[in-house]
């Protein structure tokens, strides 16, 4: 995986007011090799189509595939590094949808985007809001390889929000 490029005591330059539905952010890719799908499957998720390719072969991917979470994964570095670690961002209540809709191979470069479905400032906490986004992952081929819809919690400007 990429080196943190976090600057923690930066002041954040996206904040909620800056967001608007329709918006596209790019975050990124990242190509998975097959030691990192094993390490990760190994740890985390030791299923036989994940470890072995023999297993893999046998199986009904017919090869090694990485865990669904490794992606999930994959896809929260980027999008923290190429949005949230410049981002007035507080957490997420969570995430929706969440769909794996093609295997992920030893070898594919996966890039991650997300597109701005709602802002809504919170009434009863003037200084926040919720951001919902679609987040997607692409393989080489433009093939949708991962989708969810992500729920997160924003700060305002400090003058536009007390």
């Amino acid at each position: 995986m990429p080196t943190p490029r976090l600057d923690h005591h930066a002041m954040p330059e996206i904040h909620l007011d800056d967001l608007a539905p329709g918006q596209i952010h790019h975050l990124g890719r990242h190509t998975l090799g097959r030691d990192e799908i094993v390490a990760f499957a190994r740890a985390w998720d030791p299923q036989p189509f994940h470890l072995d390719e023999a297993a893999a072969d046998a199986s009904i991917y017919g090869g090694l595939i990485a865990s669904g979470w490794l992606t999930v994964c994959v896809f929260m570095r980027l999008f923290v590094d190429g949005l949230l670690g410049r981002a007035a961002a507080m957490g997420s209540p969570g995430i929706d949808e969440l769909r794996w809709l093609k295997p992920v191979r030893p070898g594919d470069t996966l890039e991650a985007r997300l597109e701005i479905l709602e802002v809504r400032p919170s009434r009863s906490k003037p200084d926040r809001g919720i951001v919902r986004l679609r987040s997607v992952m692409v393989n080489q081929h433009q093939e949708e390889v991962l989708s969810f819809i992500g729920n997160v919690i924003f700060r305002r400007r400090p003058e536009t929000g007390s």
